[in-house]
């Protein structure tokens, strides 16, 4: 397994990083991580090509809500995700990737369907 952290300023702690090269030794990807991640390729991000829009798709009726009523939403819709959906989102990586290698990096995704 490969954990995969996006990069973001708080995830790029120097004890951020000792966490990961503790519990993933050579096995994560990210910015200063042992395994190169392209930038700025949502394409080939399970989080940016499913995750991000599914939960939109699920909260965004609660837009005028509370804060509380939309952190609870958004709980909600991540609690919907089953481990079934998280396994066809993750092998869709392959084939994402095959297509990204074939296209020489331009863009593929009409190509998925």
């Amino acid at each position: 397994m490969i954990f995969q952290q996006d990069g973001a300023p708080a995830h790029f702690s120097r004890q951020a990083r000792e966490i990961l090269n503790a519990r993933f030794p050579d096995r994560w990807m990210g910015r200063d991580g042992p395994i190169a991640w392209p930038a700025r390729s949502p394409d080939l991000n399970v989080l940016d090509y499913f995750v991000w829009g599914y939960i939109k798709n699920l909260v965004e009726h609660w837009r005028d809500g509370t804060e509380h009523e939309v952190r609870e939403a958004i709980i909600a819709a991540f609690n919907t995700i089953t481990p079934d959906m998280a396994q066809r989102a993750t092998r869709n990586i392959v084939r994402r990737a095959e297509l990204c290698i074939e296209q020489r990096g331009r863009h593929f995704e009409q190509l998925l369907h």
